[in-house]
């Protein structure tokens, strides 16, 4: 550890046991919990030197303990780095109109909440239009497979036209032929007698 000295009158002089525990605690302040009954004066040196998180969590652990007198001022100069200069006047405006005051680590932790939920809101819209968006594009994949044609072999099996009605067609013209030779063939005598259920054909 270096050497500590105080210039007083001209004159070094060595620190007192104080400034010696508040050089400790400013280097080791990373690891302050609950400052009990520290005096305020000392507070005051030691605390400025802590992070947003540091001095959140000697105010959590210091429960019972009002030490706005030394952090308020603190949390201010975090609140005002954290959401800017303009939202901090804005709010030391209401303050005024409305003629009630606040601690600034309560306003800094309510204005860290509602950012925080605005983010969540804002990250479930985002998930929730992704979604809409791939169901959409899905949908249309299913779409456009519902869609293909059948194939020229299919429509071959189908009434109307195609090799299947050629060839009914070509059945029929042949029985049909067929029947006029043999009536031709009867009535030239070159048949016997045919019997239609009993009933000659004229």
């Amino acid at each position: 550890m270096p050497k500590i000295e105080i210039v007083l009158n001209g004159r070094k002089t060595p620190p007192s046991l104080v400034d010696l525990c508040v050089k400790t605690a400013i280097d080791n302040v990373r690891y302050l919990g609950d400052v009990g009954e520290t005096d305020l004066d000392l507070l005051d040196r030691i605390l400025a030197h802590c992070t947003v998180d540091q001095l959140m969590h000697v105010e959590k652990c210091s429960e019972g303990r009002d030490l706005s007198p030394v952090t308020d001022k603190l949390w201010k100069k975090f609140y005002e780095k954290q959401f800017g200069a303009k939202n901090t006047e804005h709010v030391v405006e209401r303050m005024a109109k409305s003629l009630k005051s606040y601690k600034w680590i309560d306003l800094y932790e309510a204005k860290s909440e509602d950012i925080a939920e605005h983010e969540k809101k804002t990250a479930a819209r985002i998930k929730q239009l992704y979604n809409k968006e791939t169901a959409r594009k899905q949908s249309r994949q299913v779409q456009l497979c519902a869609k293909v044609p059948p194939s020229k072999n299919k429509r071959s099996f189908c009434g109307g036209s195609g090799p299947g009605h050629n060839v009914s067609h070509l059945r029929s013209n042949l029985m049909k032929k067929s029947k006029i030779d043999l009536l031709n063939r009867y009535l030239t005598g070159h048949l016997p007698h045919l019997s239609f259920g009993g009933l000659a054909p004229f």
